[in-house]
């Protein structure tokens, strides 16, 4: 059993099952950090990994286990056992021929992948520490690295899975790569849906004054990016099934096939095994979207990423960055984010907006709905009390209250949500074609009365 290499390149793969000349023993390391990524051989297939592997997780480098030949049923039980139990790969002795190719193979793979994680690309812009995330960010960039195919990203709403679609993106290796078009299927109105996606040519329908490129024409060549595809219509889902198989389309009004080659990215924050179970979305469109599959981690399931998270966000706001106090850094570990990395981004610049002088991030910084105590948390109760009474003693009728009240906390969810309509419906509690439906009903009947 050894870990790292102590010269300057791996053996060849004449030499690679002979790399016990060049590896350290784990004993040997004594309070040093394993260098990695570490080879683990194994001559029988009792539990004697757990320590080593304990050791490598919580070194962070990669563990590629080789085991006997123990026969199909037993080989396959210790295979998945170890990489339940941590390790990234497992191969067997009795592919003695290939072996050292094999493991040279995966070993310059993960150099790849690891450099690009260590890399300020990642650390700078993908934060976090946690070992879920570091894995989670390893599955990323083998994909966006070493496959071209479809990927699923899903996750709860803040979670941050366009920064990861970015990121494959930026890492995606083709030559001549185009740009990365993103589509938020949110605002795809059905009636124009045809345009959004196909382009349409000049009088195609009424209002059609100049032709027009849609997402696949403009994602020629590099990526194109479905945020929210568990929004789509059925109807929808079926006529971009054609275009994401053939890689062919008709633009509206077009009589021509035109081809697109393009890097096929998702993002949903339903749970579209369930959509599909109750007949919501189609289970062919799903097998095309979801050849590879992401999920992000909400923000309660990696919590020691907070405090560095919120610390990158401070950075943002404020130069030098002041960092955060004891009790407000206890605060921030210990609040709950139903909105996510969103939703700690948007609490650390109202806390950064406060703070004057040097010296941390203090209490007092804090908005007054954000401290502990605080009336159901960011409750409003007597601030909106305050102003229905005020509307009340002016005269105000109760619908113009209440209709006014819908407005501000729709607006209020857009700005919050960066106008993302699937986002301000989350926040709401609403669909977002009910709310879609709500603000062309209010567009449709003119400017309401202010209480």
């Amino acid at each position: 059993m050894w870990y790292g290499r102590t010269n300057t390149a791996w053996p060849s793969a004449k030499r690679i099952i002979e790399l016990g000349q060049h590896l350290e023993p784990l004993e040997e390391l004594g309070e040093r950090t394993p260098s990695g990524p570490g080879l683990l051989f194994m001559s029988g297939s009792g539990d004697v990994a757990g320590a080593i592997l304990q050791a490598a997780s919580a070194s962070r480098v990669p563990v590629l286990a080789v085991i006997p030949a123990l026969g199909h049923e037993q080989e396959s039980e210790l295979a998945w056992r170890l990489l339940g139990a941590g390790v990234r790969d497992v191969l067997s002795w009795s592919e003695t021929e290939s072996l050292g190719a094999a493991i040279e193979d995966r070993l310059d793979r993960w150099a790849q992948a690891d450099g690009i994680l260590d890399s300020p690309l990642v650390g700078e812009n993908l934060i976090g520490r946690s070992a879920g995330w570091r894995r989670l960010l390893e599955e990323v960039v083998d994909i966006a690295l070493f496959s071209s195919a479809s990927l699923l990203i899903t996750g709860e709403t803040g979670t941050g899975k366009e920064l990861l679609a970015r990121l494959v993106h930026t890492l995606d290796r083709r030559r001549g790569k185009g740009s990365l078009v993103t589509l938020d299927c949110t605002t795809v109105m059905p009636d124009l849906s045809g345009s959004e996606f196909f382009g349409h040519e000049r009088g195609s329908y009424t209002g059609a004054h100049a032709p027009r490129e849609g997402a696949f024409a403009l994602a020629h060549g590099g990526t194109l990016f479905l945020d929210e595809v568990g929004e789509l219509p059925l109807a929808m889902q079926a006529q971009l099934l054609r275009v994401i198989q053939e890689k062919t389309y008709k633009p509206v009004g077009g009589n021509e096939w035109r081809s697109s080659e393009f890097r096929l990215i998702c993002a949903t924050n339903r749970d579209l095994e369930r959509e599909k179970a109750e007949g919501r979305f189609r289970t062919d469109f799903y097998h095309r979207v979801a050849v590879c599959r992401i999920h992000v981690p909400p923000l309660r399931e990696r919590r020691e990423d907070i405090l560095p998270l919120a610390r990158h966000f401070l950075g943002k706001e404020l130069d030098p960055n002041p960092g955060f106090s004891e009790t407000v850094a206890g605060l921030l570990r210990s609040r709950e984010y139903p909105g996510n990395v969103r939703e700690l981004r948007q609490l650390v610049r109202h806390v950064a907006a406060r703070h004057a002088g040097p010296g941390p991030i203090s209490p007092g910084d804090v908005p007054a709905a954000e401290r502990p105590g605080v009336l159901g948390r960011g409750s409003t109760e007597p601030d909106l009390e305050a102003a229905i009474r005020a509307s009340v003693l002016r005269g105000a009728r109760l619908k113009d209250i209440g209709r006014t009240a819908e407005e501000i906390a729709e607006r209020v969810a857009f700005e919050q949500e960066d106008g993302n309509v699937q986002r301000a419906a989350d926040r709401l509690g609403v669909t977002s074609r009910a709310l879609q439906m709500r603000r062309a009903a209010r567009r449709g009947n003119g400017a309401s009365a202010t209480a």
